[in-house]
């Protein structure tokens, strides 16, 4: 199976085979754009050149398939989600930039809707709320601010869609306009009960149906390569997901009351809650984990924290008190504590539980003692903490006491942050084997899509690399944490 996993920074190819190991693997990353910085009173704006998203795709998969031994049979796609795409139906060319998830650009937007009384009946329909993080509000500014995109869109020359119904547009020459409940469901525009796009909620946000993909199943043979356009390749397009339904399927996730945590550029925890749509009264969301070939919906429940990894991106990039992410254990374990320092990586605002796109990053509690090794050691309490906060609302809120958390992405390498998860969570701490579970579920749909596993067959692969044990303590870390969140929130409204 070749597997397409186009994330936030960069896109990642590889070539898993029929005993599901990765034999082969490629990365690319691509730009960033950042039209403003969320300085001031302004909020934080983050794009992506599509055009550039599909070079690095190619590329990927150039690397991969060049040292791969089999040459690859189906193709699976999962990709960075809520992140809205704008493309001529005919040149496959870029409109503009897409706005990404992170973009918090809606925020005000966002607070008009609720004033006006919406958010209820939104989150009733799509078990969302109301927040600049999905796609549906980053349309609508567009339809507000960009008359030349917007007039295309009307017109119909403009399609709309994810980062996988692009990938397929140019993947098929534009033959295909499609997407998976994963993703449709990100997006405030789709009624979760039904599995359809909501004619309510499009006209809400002012956007025309018929721009939208179709709305197909996560796994099955969906469409097919154009061999022109994908490096000679012709294979079905047989699996699609989000990201972290990507994931969940990667980790083996199937059964009801499955859960994992993926570090990523965000993190984000989800426990598979079956055929039930469980609502959440305030800081969790109701998703979809699973469109199948039946019409069926599988979801989950999801706690959704922005910035995770990026924080520790930001560390080597912005600060440049790193070289690279893979030095933050032995820097961290250079200090036995944080020495009251405090970071909360609002960079984006705040996800769950707390969901306040006013808020910005904090490091507190700053003396003249204070290293960069503190700060670093701080960022990683931080993933640990906001982790944590996740996991406390699933069990107060959603009724879900989780006995393992099995973990994955590149910041799960680091075993100090997994020692310090267990610790905060205080349940054992399941590390996979393949920490790139993002990019192996999206092998596993592609696998189930053209009948080489069966979901059973998928369960027995999942091996395990190390199992972290609770080890006690932290809470009195944990309350100054919440002390230093209360700070940072509202912040662009003092």
């Amino acid at each position: 199976m070749l597997s397409i996993d186009a994330g936030t920074t960069g896109v990642t190819a590889l070539l898993v085979d029929d005993a599901a190991r990765v034999i082969a693997r490629g990365y690319r990353e691509f730009p960033q754009h950042f039209p403003q910085d969320g300085g001031g009173a302004g909020a934080a704006w983050v794009e992506h050149d599509a055009g550039e998203i599909w070079s690095a795709t190619l590329e990927a998969t150039r690397e991969a398939l060049a040292s791969s031994p089999e040459a690859p049979t189906a193709l699976g796609i999962t990709n960075q989600r809520e992140t809205v795409c704008f493309w001529d139906r005919e040149t496959l060319g870029s409109a503009r930039r897409a706005i990404v998830w992170q973009d918090r650009r809606t925020a005000a937007m966002c607070d008009e809707w609720k004033s006006q009384g919406h958010e209820p009946r939104v989150s009733e329909l799509t078990g969302l709320r109301l927040d600049p993080y999905f796609s549906g509000t980053k349309i609508a500014w567009v339809a507000r601010n960009d008359p030349t995109t917007w007039a295309q869109v009307t017109s119909g020359r403009v399609a709309i869609g994810t980062i996988d119904s692009y990938l397929i547009a140019r993947m098929t020459r534009g033959l295909h306009h499609v997407t998976d409940p994963t993703n449709a469901s990100r997006t405030l525009l789709f009624d979760i009960r039904t599995g359809t796009w909501s004619a309510e909620l499009a006209a809400l946000f002012g956007v025309p149906i018929d721009a939208l993909p179709e709305i197909v199943p996560s796994y099955g043979e969906i469409a097919r390569t154009d061999p022109a356009a994908l490096l000679g390749l012709d294979l079905p397009i047989a699996g699609i997901a989000g990201d972290q339904q990507s994931a969940l399927v990667g980790q083996a996730g199937f059964a009801e009351g499955d859960a994992k945590c993926t570090y990523g550029t965000g993190s984000f925890l989800l426990v598979n809650t079956g055929e039930r749509a469980v609502p959440s009264p305030s800081g969790l969301l109701t998703t979809v984990a699973l469109g199948r070939p039946d019409g069926s919906l599988t979801y989950a429940l999801e706690g959704a924290v922005f910035v995770t990894g990026a924080a520790v991106q930001w560390l080597r990039d912005g600060l440049a008190i790193i070289a690279s992410a893979s030095e933050t254990q032995a820097i961290a374990e250079s200090v036995p504590d944080s020495g009251g320092v405090v970071f909360v990586p609002a960079l984006t605002g705040l996800g769950a539980p707390d969901w306040d796109p006013y808020a910005r990053g904090t490091i507190i509690g700053i003396t003249r003692a204070t290293t960069r090794a503190h700060i670093v050691r701080a960022t990683l309490e931080a993933i640990a903490f906001e982790v944590r906060d996740v996991v406390d609302l699933m069990a107060s809120e959603g009724g879900v006491r989780l006995p393992r958390l099995a973990v994955d992405g590149g910041a799960a390498a680091n075993d100090l942050l997994c020692q310090m998860q267990a610790d905060q969570v205080r349940v054992p701490v399941d590390r996979s084997a393949e920490l790139q579970t993002t990019g192996l579920g999206a092998a596993f749909l592609a696998g189930l899509g053209t009948g080489v596993w069966t979901q059973e067959q998928i369960v027995a692969t999942r091996r395990t690399d190390r199992v972290f044990t609770p080890q006690g303590g932290g809470e009195a870390a944990h309350r100054l944490w919440r002390r230093a969140v209360e700070r940072a929130k509202g912040w662009l409204e003092e």
